[in-house]
């Protein structure tokens, strides 16, 4: 479908709201012309036994055993600079590594790894009062002045730039990038110590932002660039404080509700506007398409493997021991899953389809709340996706140019004030259903998802004797606190003084 063809007047609309015209027409193309193939089922689906043997629980694992000869080899492919043998006894031509050993195959592959994530929502839904009084009134009540302080702080601003919890006396924490950034800084002192060197490419960073958020982000970026929290790091290191690689995500535009049948259009009447659209967002799936180009740029300088999360996840930090275990398994793609509370309203649950294939099926786009109510009560284990993916470049790259055809795009007809329109969008973690054998790490969500989806849970989480005094959740938050302050001071480098967290240095 040729631009021309749109009316002006309506392209001009679109354009201004940073819809990129020539993806949505593209993509209509191909959707008409069923390039996309059938969309993916709603099941039926099982939750997976917590003993499959695909499911690995990292807090016990104590030791990981392998075939010497496949040990050393892939200690050859990967460049790491010591034999097996040295971190490890070997026995009857295998040999086994400790937790230990581990993580320092893991911190060897620093420089063949990137760390990335997802940051390119905006925090008004995050900060809406409607949504967190949802999660419970009595806590927006209970929390009520540090809401309003925090929801002012947030309102208007891309969500990776606002603070990741609130101090003790009131004042806002550091935001979730500037410690994104520490951690990285944290992680590469650590491959220092280790090996002696900083290579010019050690845990370099990506992230997709969006065309609201990425003029925002990039100027906190330049401030961050010159905060003491990293300069201090990175100067005794001899690195930039921040490298990071950029993919922006433009809005799409609303298509034409099933009811007008094929093929499908942009959607015209918003409101009941003569030739006005409705700019949306993509979805996250479109990270394959948007930071191909970060990704095969990344492989061509030797990056191998690449770690994928939310940039709201204070848990998601790197990982040596999954990273090792990852890079020895030689599988495609690992993902992390932890135990679903009672707060883990929005996002995926992992289960397998009819074919025994397992996925990530979010709730409420692909599986519904009261169906996964249902598993817990029939005594079924719910292990929630974290978000957080591991993937290996030399598998990824050569999928990049059919991803985006092949991950279930889910269309959804909607009503809202704006009229009768459809949305399309696609979920990153829907990428586990392609796969033959994936790997998933059972982990705690205390230590590898501490997200905050709404500021309640952020607020309930910092300060969890208030949120336990007035709701259930109060419970589960006091052991994220528990998780957020290790995390604090083991991850991000940062020590409490008084009733604030300060750098530890």
């Amino acid at each position: 479908m040729e631009t021309e063809k749109i009316n002006p007047e309506l392209a001009s609309r679109l354009e201004k709201d940073g819809v990129e015209l020539s993806r949505v027409l593209r993509f209509l193309d191909d959707l008409n012309a069923g390039k996309f193939g059938e969309q993916t089922g709603g099941g039926p689906y099982t939750v997976p036994d917590i003993a499959h043997p695909s499911i690995l629980d990292i807090p016990s694992l104590s030791s990981r055993t392998m075939s010497l000869r496949e040990a050393r080899a892939r200690f050859s492919e990967l460049g790491i600079p010591v034999s097996p043998e040295s971190l490890s006894g070997s026995s009857g031509g295998n040999i086994t590594f400790s937790r230990t050993a581990l993580e320092t195959i893991g911190t060897y592959l620093y420089p063949r790894t990137a760390f990335g994530f997802l940051n390119g929502g905006a925090a008004s839904s995050y900060a809406d009062i409607k949504k967190n009084s949802a999660l419970s009134d009595d806590l927006l009540v209970a929390f009520r002045t540090e809401f309003d302080l925090m929801a002012g702080l947030c309102r208007g601003k891309p969500k990776g730039i606002t603070p990741a919890y609130i101090n003790e006396d009131g004042s806002p924490g550091y935001s979730f990038q500037l410690l994104k950034f520490r951690m990285l800084l944290a992680h590469k002192a650590r491959y220092a110590a280790l090996a002696g060197t900083v290579p010019d490419l050690l845990l370099p960073a990506f992230q997709m932002t969006s065309v609201h958020t990425d003029g925002a982000i990039a100027a906190a970026m330049r401030d961050y660039a010159q905060d003491p929290l990293l300069t201090g790091l990175a100067g005794k290191l001899g690195c930039a404080p921040v490298d990071i690689r950029t993919g922006v995500q433009p809005m799409m535009a609303a298509i034409t509700h099933s009811s007008e049948g094929l093929p499908r259009r942009v959607f015209d009447r918003a409101y009941g506007q003569e030739n006005t659209g409705l700019p949306i967002p993509g979805g996250h799936g479109q990270n394959f398409e948007i930071l191909a180009p970060v990704y095969r740029e990344l492989h061509k300088k030797g990056i191998r493997y690449l770690w994928l999360g939310n940039i709201d996840n204070m848990g998601y930090t790197m990982n040596p021991v999954m990273l090792a275990v990852f890079a020895l398994s030689g599988k495609d793609a690992a993902f992390e899953t932890a135990f679903r509370t009672p707060m883990d309203i929005k996002g995926g649950v992992l289960v397998a389809g009819p074919d025994g294939r397992m996925t990530c099926a979010d709730i409420g786009p692909a599986i519904r709340a009261q169906d996964v109510l249902a598993f817990e009560a029939a005594g079924k284990t719910i292990l929630f996706n974290c978000g957080i993916g591991l993937f290996d470049l030399d598998r990824l790259v050569p999928q990049l140019e059919s991803l985006p055809y092949r991950i279930p795009l889910r269309i959804t007809d909607q009503d809202k004030d704006a009229g009768l329109y459809a949305q399309a969008e696609q979920i990153t973690w829907e990428i586990i259903g392609l796969l033959d054998d994936p790997l998933f790490f059972a982990v705690h969500k205390t230590e590898r998802f501490i997200a905050a989806k709404l500021l309640m849970e952020n607020l309930s989480t910092s300060l969890p004797r208030t949120a336990a005094g007035v709701s259930d959740i109060g419970g589960v938050s006091l052991e994220l606190n528990r998780g957020l302050e290790r995390l604090l001071e083991t991850e991000y480098l940062l020590r409490k003084s008084g009733n604030r967290w300060i750098p530890a240095e």
